[in-house]
């Protein structure tokens, strides 16, 4: 792969974000936020955030996409829409560094607000028709939950472009888990870079991948054998009797 197109971020305001966090305001009280002032590297082709529920990797990934432009409910650059939400104050004030060429496509998956997105690709399309050609041929509401996440990777998802995901595999079964990791690694193979928020072990055992654990200490590198989904799954896998014998105990 190239330069990647999403080479770091920063959080250049370090003063208000340490105002906003004496405050107790959400998202300047998770832990990780403090760290970003020293930038957050994403040079390899694919970054994993990992974490518990709450420790920050959808407010991470949304920011993200808020700072490269994107729609902060999902979506893209281009498809762009709106519900209730509000553009998060984190990715108003993250500084991209950015390297080599602009990506030829992006697009922001976000697993929670998706219908909200197919709904808006019908409305579009109700103007242009051809507008779901680049989503399988037809409405996403067709398709079951699963269908649409494929529906949009294998179709919409293109060479050169940079993509963020949040918790992708919600919707989807192992096997598909698989083809997801599949068409990853030929994007990536034609100059495309991911950004994956996921509990996955199937998907954190991405070749090369760089994996970040968002904790309570903040947010640090470990490798694949180190994160929680890959330890407990093993854990359970390797002896499940004696597992649920100690949990349900």
């Amino acid at each position: 792969m190239a330069a990647p197109f999403l080479r770091a971020v920063e959080l250049p305001a370090v003063r208000h974000s340490q105002e906003q966090s004496r405050a107790g305001r959400h998202p300047w009280t998770l832990p990780f936020v403090p760290q970003l002032a020293d930038g957050l590297a994403f040079d390899a082709p694919v970054t994993l955030l990992v974490g518990e529920n709450g420790s920050g990797k959808s407010t991470l990934i949304e920011a993200l996409a808020v700072a490269l432009g994107m729609n902060a409910e999902g979506g893209s650059s281009h498809l762009r829409f709106s519900t209730h939400w509000e553009e998060p104050e984190l990715g108003r004030e993250l500084r991209v560094v950015r390297e080599g060429a602009r990506p030829q496509s992006d697009f922001f998956l976000r697993a929670e607000s998706f219908f909200n997105a197919a709904t808006a690709l019908d409305g579009l399309a109700r103007e242009d028709g051809r507008t779901l050609d680049f989503y399988g041929g037809r409405s996403l509401h067709e398709r079951s939950h699963g269908e649409s996440f494929l529906a949009l990777i294998l179709n919409r998802f293109g060479p050169h472009g940079l993509y963020l995901l949040d918790e992708p595999e919600a919707a989807l079964s192992p096997q598909n888990v698989l083809v997801l990791l599949r068409r990853m690694h030929q994007l990536v193979g034609d100059g495309s870079q991911f950004v994956v928020a996921t509990h996955s072990p199937l998907l954190l055992a991405y070749p090369g991948a760089t994996i970040y654990e968002l904790n309570e200490a903040g947010i640090e590198q470990i490798g694949f054998d180190a994160a929680e989904p890959v330890r407990l799954t093993r854990a359970f896998l390797n002896a499940p009797e004696r597992f649920l014998g100690e949990l349900l105990d």
